[in-house]
């Protein structure tokens, strides 16, 4: 399995980030590593899970999913250190 990163921008005024909260959590292991971006590992590609994604975003909003290499570091994190050494 890869260890993807997901980042967005949802640029209106009172987005709803319930759908879209359930998409990324429909895969069975992720974290919210920070307030709009999360981690997640999965044997899809990096375009399949934008297209999963896309129905939860609205036109103007932005979208990333990109495929991470293992190499990382962070402060203070959402979702715990030891997430995130586990999923690299």
């Amino acid at each position: 399995m890869d260890s993807l990163i997901i980042e967005y921008d949802l640029c209106s005024p009172g987005q709803n980030y319930d759908e879209l909260y359930k998409a990324i959590k429909s895969y069975s292991n992720w974290g919210h590593v920070t307030k709009s971006t999360w981690l997640i590992k999965t044997n899809d590609s990096c375009e399949k899970v934008r297209n999963n994604l896309l129905p939860h975003i609205d036109k103007n909003d932005r979208l990333f999913v990109g495929k991470l290499t293992g190499d990382a570091a962070w402060y203070n994190v959402l979702c715990g250190n030891d997430f995130l050494q586990q999923n690299l």
